[in-house]
């Protein structure tokens, strides 16, 4: 890539992979746009984490949504496709959870965001993916998106709930609890 800019989006369209013109509010830009937003918050939270174990998974996740936004940026009659994501990314994320799940008092109650930092903005993680969540399942309403796109992302909040939870844990910090 020689040039940052191309002036192409100037009129406020965009390309998908495959070479075909969109406006940038298509939801196809909406989906990976939200997917590429929570990228750079997993960016800061990793700046505020001193666990190394979590460090590492957050940059293999922001790897795993690199990959999953190129899956949604590609139409399905592009000559070339990215690879997909299979279930044992799932998996891997089901596994963490449950690891970090088994390290956490019972929830008792809804919990606030909040408590420290890192937590209160692991919560602003799990927001910015459920609202990527949304997006691709409106993608999915007008085209195939692949089912394990949206498990993988649906477990993707759950984990950055009880990543949030533990962090408070971590930090001495009782969870706010809704009265």
């Amino acid at each position: 890539m020689s040039k940052i800019y191309t002036h192409f989006g100037d009129r406020g369209s965009t390309s998908l992979v495959g070479g075909k013109t969109v406006s940038k509010t298509h939801i196809r830009i909406e989906a990976y746009g939200t997917l590429d937003e929570l990228s750079s918050h997993i960016g800061v939270l990793v700046t505020m984490l001193t666990d190394d174990r979590d460090k590492s998974f957050l940059y293999e996740i922001q790897q795993e949504i690199f990959s999953i936004s190129a899956c949604l940026a590609t139409e399905p009659e592009s000559a070339y496709q990215p690879e997909r994501p299979t279930q044992s990314l799932v998996e891997k994320i089901e596994g963490e959870i449950d690891f970090i799940h088994a390290l956490l008092p019972p929830l008792r109650a809804f919990i606030l965001p909040g408590g420290a930092r890192a937590a209160a903005y692991a919560h602003v993680c799990r927001t910015v993916c459920r609202r990527a969540e949304r997006r691709i399942v409106s993608m999915s309403e007008i085209c195939e998106v692949d089912e394990v796109i949206l498990r993988y992302v649906n477990r993707l909040s759950d984990y950055f709930f009880v990543l949030a939870r533990k962090i408070n844990k971590q930090e001495g910090i009782e969870e706010i609890l809704k009265k």
